[in-house]
């Protein structure tokens, strides 16, 4: 992998990824395809709208459908058939949140799977060595996400163990190869919570081992939104500039815009796919609540400013009756939209910064969105 930096304005960046498997222009939204599917959405839909890059996670790849399946398929990409660039996640967050009866060692972490209740264990080298079966260009190392709030002795472990696993990670990294003929890059975690000086122990710390990039995690996670913009600012100062910064699971579109400004290039979250799922659609004027009774007889697009196929093919009126009736093409119509909405607005994210005017667009477009959104109260 190879990042390079293009433009700046102030500190948001403009630069571009390149991969094996094509180039991602940043700043960048990944849409999440946790089980290898963009939920609703079919890889040629993720093409037209514009998605460069995807986002899958090695926890529920490795407990379904296995890497064996994986690996007899030819990798991910062809499993999935997505031809371009694909991160996975290490599935560490995946391991705190959802699974029961889970215990830490140094040694990585137990933990009874959600699906079955079988019992398995996450190691550093193991994360990596699944990874390496499900071929993705970009690979997370194992990490420890603490909840927020948590007292300053558990950051405190979290981020020592997070350091000593990513030294494992590199180790196990360095002494294995790609599976699939393309290489593969391996970024790590910052933790440390909203505390400053865990998050520079833990940036230098990782920094000093020499990574691809370096991703900004344990944000997004209750912590109230100043003291997110805050860290991440923080965290993004101490970093080097010819490197790319991936901010893990942040997503509304101000937080993205905000985090742009603080010199973050790489953003994923659910947000999106699980809004467009409950009917819940971003446009230029805000969030559009398609359950809500005004829409029923409404046959104007849902965006009119929005190309994409939904907005061009189908009506307010149309979509809200799909909801209505339970019909999956509603889910997957409102999927496309919001995708294509995130990606139209890394795009005039893009092209601000190049023309100096990111600051003063970013202002008057989440204004516009906030002084104009439709009521998303459902009747």
């Amino acid at each position: 992998m190879r990042f390079r930096l293009e433009h700046t304005s102030g500190e948001a960046r403009v630069g571009v990824l390149s991969s094996a498997h094509g180039d991602v222009p940043t700043p960048v939204f990944m849409p999440v395809g946790t089980q290898a599917s963009i939920k609703g959405v079919a890889p040629r839909d993720l093409v037209e709208i514009g998605t460069s890059v995807v986002l899958a996670n090695t926890y529920h790849l490795y407990l379904r459908p296995g890497t064996g399946v994986i690996e007899h398929a030819g990798g991910l990409h062809r499993f999935m058939n997505w031809q371009g660039p694909i991160l996975t996640d290490s599935g560490g967050y995946q391991v705190f949140s959802l699974a029961e009866l889970r215990g830490f060692t140094e040694e990585g972490v137990e933990f009874t799977s959600h699906v079955d209740g079988s019992r398995h264990v996450f190691t550093p080298e193991g994360v990596v060595d699944i990874q390496r079966s499900l071929g993705s260009d970009i690979m997370m190392v194992l990490d420890e996400c603490p909840p927020y709030p948590s007292p300053q002795g558990e950051l405190r472990r979290a981020v020592e163990r997070t350091t000593a696993w990513a030294a494992r990670s590199r180790q196990r990294f360095s002494e294995t190869g790609p599976l699939y003929g393309h290489e593969q890059a391996l970024l790590p975690v910052i933790q440390g919570g909203v505390e400053h000086e865990l998050r520079r122990r833990s940036a230098l710390e990782l920094m000093d081992q020499g990574f691809d990039g370096y991703a900004i995690g344990g944000l997004s996670v209750g912590e109230p939104e100043t003291l997110m913009y805050e860290t991440t600012e923080f965290c993004t100062e101490l970093l080097p500039a010819e490197r790319p910064r991936y901010l893990m699971g942040v997503g509304t579109p101000q937080n993205i815009l905000e985090c742009v400004e603080r010199g973050v290039d790489m953003f994923d979250c659910v947000l999106p796919t699980r809004n467009a799922r409950n009917g819940v659609l971003f446009t230029h004027t805000g969030r559009l609540n398609l359950l809500n009774a005004r829409f029923g007889d409404d046959h104007t697009p849902v965006d009119s400013e929005c190309s994409c196929s939904t907005c061009t093919g189908f009506s307010r009126a149309y979509l809200r009756h799909l909801f209505k009736a339970r019909e999956l093409l509603g889910y997957q119509l409102a999927t496309i939209h919001n995708l294509a909405f995130y990606q139209w607005l890394m795009g005039e994210t893009r092209l601000a910064i190049k023309e100096n005017r990111f600051r003063s667009w970013k202002t008057a477009v989440l204004g516009q969105m906030s002084a104009a959104e439709v009521s998303s109260e459902t009747y």
